[in-house]
């Protein structure tokens, strides 16, 4: 009897350790995903920051360009005003795809290319842009992490018992891959 009371309390024990290993294992993997998210927000918002001074120091030279200067100002307003990564993910395209056309656009004022100001602008705006694919991919990473664990068996069923939903990867637009075209006739 003894035996048979010993063995049962080694299996409850046993199955209790791999409930909580295995609980605990999906907060970290889950809390590693809110972490990156909130490293990619920084970026984005570090972004968002530097576009109304790289916009005004546009306008300063240029004046006939306001339509590529409201799409940037639209854009930034929809990734600040953003909620949920599909929405955060959409804005930073629109953003990126603007922000494409608008060095396109520069390309044709030299006085604005040989600003310091501009120049000073640029190279932050470009180190951020750097900044966000590091946070981006790291994001990304740490949702594939997630989501396998997730997956596998038998972690598909404490996630479903506790609650745990798969994370959304934040993916680049395959429009950002073209190059804007800039008409000027």
């Amino acid at each position: 009897m003894k035996k048979s009371v010993l063995i049962i309390i080694g299996i409850i024990a046993i199955i209790a350790v791999f409930l909580i290993s295995g609980y605990n294992g999906m907060v970290s993997k889950q809390e590693t995903v809110d972490s990156s998210l909130s490293n990619l927000d920084v970026m984005l918002q570090r972004r968002a920051d530097l576009i109304p001074n790289l916009v005004n120091t546009v306008k300063g030279y240029t004046s006939h360009e306001t339509e590529i200067i409201d799409k940037i100002t639209e854009a930034r307003a929809k990734l600040v005003s953003a909620n949920g990564i599909e929405e955060k993910s959409e804005a930073n395209n629109e953003l990126s795809s603007s922000l494409n056309a608008l060095m396109l656009v520069v390309e044709n004022y030299p006085d604005l290319k040989s600003s310091e100001n501009f120049q000073q602008l640029s190279d932050e705006l470009a180190g951020t842009e750097n900044r966000i694919a590091v946070a981006r991919k790291d994001y990304n990473d740490a949702v594939k992490t997630l989501n396998t664990s997730i997956k596998r068996f038998p972690n598909n069923i404490l996630a479903g018992i506790f609650g745990f939903d798969e994370a959304v990867y934040f993916e680049a637009d395959e429009r950002g891959q073209e190059v804007p075209s800039v008409n000027f006739e």
